[in-house]
């Protein structure tokens, strides 16, 4: 099974797509990942589903990549003793440490990391941004505010604080415990969510161990825009993850935002996912809005290695139509002229390496010979990635001996992943490539393909051969 684009789709699930026939039905219409959101959902049921994928991904023969999203760190007010109360504009209202239930004039806020964060002036955002408080006072147990915006209040409402960078690890006990199930299930991505600093990754990769799966870092904090280049460098990909960002900087900043994130990524070689909120009308309708419409077709444009889904697919009532459709967004925009000008024109220049030298020319050199595909063997990814960043007219059909590796290369921009065995020597290699693009669909008889791969054989990180074989018939 081959897709016709090379912008890939990750499809949440949840109770609209927990059985094994809708699954398999949303990897039918073009999902190439899924996502497993442990902010729900019990861990039999997250073992449930990674099994179904497996089977679906042995009837397929195509590997198919599972990543597995930690919730983070959640700050909440406590309760009320009504259940909920009414914040009036120009009202006092205090938060503090008491575990009393709160009422119109205070309440719990059990985070003593927000009140080591707060300086009056700052604001404090609760219920996604809805309602918003400006500090007056504060003190390390306490914060004394007014409502600059009011509204209903309830229980357990989330809270964030634009502009401080909070003293809170992105792995809370529940993490830890989630994280070290994923990797007992052999997922292939690890989103890590509220990531604010690099070391934040660190502390992951520790944790982590050399278990053969890849960190993915959500960019939800503002305050990791301050350290975009490094959190990149560390991450193996990364989520715009536009529902917290949102909330936290202003509506006309987050395209920037998006924009200078895809740019980052894109320049470093790393895969970018663009995500929430990108069909939401689709949670309960048969069809997008255009504006949601022409939102997938802008990160498409802007380069993204993939789209995402979430409540869309995990709890909407048309999974398999939102998935249908953003397959068919963007292979539209992927079809137009203008899409092929946007990328040659944000191309970025090779890094200066042999590996990166061997996969620029590859480019070139498909271009110039209009070959069919270009062939990569990989043992570590790392070869198929590079041909990815830069972005070639041919599709990329990525061989490697590695199941991991074949999985998570389902994540990648334009790649087309093959589980192959390990090659040996230079005839070997061109006509496993040749045989292989041939039996996917990629090629014919005649058809030139270009194929990069790395001396010795097998060995990760040795990108230095480029051949040109033309297929027999």
């Amino acid at each position: 099974m081959r897709r016709i684009r090379n912008a890939k789709i990750i499809a949440t699930l949840g109770p609209s797509s927990a059985t094994p026939a809708m699954i398999s039905a949303l990897f039918g219409a073009g999902a190439d990942v899924f996502r497993l959101n442990f902010s729900h959902g019990s861990h039999a049921e997250h073992r449930q589903r990674v099994e179904t994928i497996r089977e679906i991904e042995t009837r397929a023969k195509r590997p198919i990549a599972i990543l597995a999203d930690l919730q983070g760190p959640k700050l909440r007010v406590g309760c009320f003793a009504e259940g909920r109360i009414r914040l009036e504009a120009g009202a006092k209202f205090r938060l503090d440490l008491e575990s009393k239930p709160g009422d119109a004039r205070r309440a719990p806020l059990p985070h003593p990391e927000i009140f080591a964060a707060l300086r009056p002036g700052m604001d404090l955002l609760l219920d996604d941004g809805r309602i918003r408080l400006k500090v007056e006072f504060c003190g390390p147990d306490f914060a004394e505010t007014r409502v600059a915006t009011g509204g209903d209040l309830s229980d357990h409402k989330g809270v964030n604080v634009p502009g401080a960078a909070l003293p809170v690890s992105p792995l809370t006990p529940k993490d830890i415990l989630d994280l070290d199930f994923a990797l007992s299930l052999e997922v292939d991505w690890i989103a890590l969510s509220f990531v604010q600093r690099p070391s934040d990754l660190v502390a992951a990769r520790e944790r982590i161990g050399d278990r053969p799966v890849r960190l993915l870092a959500k960019l939800e904090k503002p305050q990791a825009i301050d350290h975009l280049d490094d959190i990149v460098e560390l991450a193996d990909a990364v989520m715009v993850a536009r529902g917290d960002l949102g909330v936290e900087c202003p509506p006309e900043i987050v395209p920037v935002l998006q924009k200078r994130i895809i740019h980052a990524c894109r320049a470093a070689g790393k895969p970018v996912v663009v995500a929430t909120q990108m069909l939401e009308s689709m949670i309960h309708a048969a069809a997008p809005t255009r504006a949601e419409s022409s939102d997938v077709a802008t990160a498409i444009y802007d380069g993204a290695d993939a789209v995402m889904l979430s409540a869309e697919t995990a709890a909407g009532e048309y999974p398999l139509e939102a998935v249908t459709i953003m397959d068919r967004i963007v292979a539209a925009v992927e079809r137009d002229p203008w899409y092929r000008m946007v990328t040659d024109a944000s191309h970025q220049a090779p890094q200066h390496t042999g590996r990166d030298a061997i996969s620029a020319a590859a480019r070139q050199v498909a271009h110039t010979l209009e070959a069919a595909a270009i062939v990569t063997y990989t043992s570590s990814g790392s070869t198929t990635l590079r041909a990815a960043r830069e972005r070639p007219e041919q599709p990329i059909v990525s061989l490697t001996a590695c199941i991991h590796v074949a999985r998570q290369m389902a994540l990648v921009w334009g790649a087309h992943s093959v589980r192959q065995a390990d090659i040996h020597d230079f005839a070997e290699m061109v006509d496993h490539a040749i045989r292989v693009a041939r039996d996917e669909g990629f090629a014919q008889g005649g058809d030139t393909i270009v194929i990069t791969a790395g001396v010795p054989f097998g060995h990760s990180g040795t990108t230095n051969i480029l051949r040109v074989a033309e297929c027999y018939g």
